[in-house]
């Protein structure tokens, strides 16, 4: 059976039930307070945020790498951020080092879905996977939202993705996940794609050994599975209002993290952390019945806890070790950094010379 579509297509249907696919870890671990007024744009007459930073182009060298040691062994970590400025280059050049000599690279933790039946049938599901995404009641976007919600998403709609009538079909939490998409893109910022491709070309050329950090969620029948996703009643109404407040009027600081992640300003990155607005969208997935029969919501807890293992154990056995973590996720108070911290490891900031006593607990 060919691994890679099977792979493919798993972690297809995850992204999919999940809804929101763009900036969910971040979302989800950074629970901090809304971004600065400072970083907020004035607002047009349509109630939208238009003027924002001017976002950076060319090459920028990141926010460079955090620290963790015990005795000799190292481990570098890249807080990785999305979205990004569209047009940046980023100079890769310190990360390309520590790869170069790194013994092992720790791979971004991860959810996936893991089917259990064949690729072929699985492609034949993708009509139906298409089709989870409809109201399963029949009902329109309008109906399914407050009148005041449905006529700013109306204008963000507008601007961001133009006449397509077929989302007016959607569930919310799908019509909320393309329009942040839409709007992102409009914006200026894109995923962050190339940070992604300059590290998997370091890997190729070193050869580091590669550990992933995973935790699948088994799926013996995917044809049972979207059937009961399409049954299922999803509280999504509290996500989409909250995605078209977060379009609305945080765009600015969108733009603003982005900027200071690719100039490297740590300073600005820890001022305007991410609203966790996007909570509620996890929230409709992972409490709906399908969402508790996958355990999406304990699955969180294990992957935190895999990586915080795997950690450890390269710090345990490797002179130097690399990995890749979602800023949210590093820099949260009760992020990795703050629990490696807790248990005795140095950790030293890109800005600081050495470990600041007064950050640990």
């Amino acid at each position: 059976m060919p691994r890679r579509r099977q792979l493919s297509l798993g972690i297809g249907m995850a992204l999919l039930i999940a809804g929101v696919a763009v900036g969910v870890h971040a979302q989800e671990a950074a629970r901090a307070p809304a971004a600065q007024d400072a970083a907020q744009a004035p607002a047009a007459d349509d109630g939208i945020r238009t003027e924002a930073p001017v976002l950076v182009v060319g090459e920028q060298p990141g926010p460079g790498l955090w620290l963790v040691r015990k005795g000799e062994h190292e481990l570098y970590i890249l807080g990785t951020l999305s979205p990004l400025p569209a047009k940046l280059q980023w100079r890769s050049g310190q990360v390309e080092r520590v790869i170069a000599q790194a013994q092992e690279v720790i791979r971004p933790p991860r959810l996936r879905l893991e089917l259990k039946t064949g690729w072929f049938r699985n492609l034949l599901l993708l009509p139906s996977l298409l089709a989870a995404r409809k109201d399963p009641q029949g009902r329109t976007l309008q109906q399914q939202v407050p009148p005041e919600v449905y006529a700013r998403w109306q204008v963000l709609k507008a601007r961001y993705i133009g006449s397509d009538a077929g989302i007016e079909s959607w569930r919310p939490l799908f019509a909320a996940g393309e329009l942040y998409r839409q709007a992102i893109r409009k914006s200026g910022l894109d995923q962050g794609k190339g940070v992604q491709d300059a590290i998997a070309r370091a890997i190729e050329a070193h050869h580091p050994n590669v550990t992933l950090v995973e935790v699948a969620i088994p799926v013996s029948d995917p044809k049972a599975l979207i059937k009961e996703f399409n049954r299922s009643t999803l509280d999504d109404r509290t996500c989409f209002a909250n995605t078209i407040a977060r379009i609305e009027t945080e765009l600015g600081s969108l733009q603003a993290r982005a900027n200071a992640w690719a100039t490297g300003d740590l300073a600005a990155l820890r001022a305007l952390p991410v609203a966790d607005n996007y909570q509620a969208c996890l929230d409709a997935v992972s409490e709906a019945g399908v969402g508790q029969k996958l355990g999406f919501r304990d699955a969180q807890h294990q992957l935190d806890a895999k990586w915080l293992a795997a950690a450890e154990s390269a710090l345990a056995r490797n002179r130097t070790t690399f990995a890749m973590v979602d800023m949210g996720r590093l820099l949260a108070p009760d992020g990795y950094l703050a629990r490696l911290r807790a248990k005795g490891y140095s950790v030293i900031a890109p800005d600081a010379e050495e470990e600041d006593p007064a950050a640990a607990p």
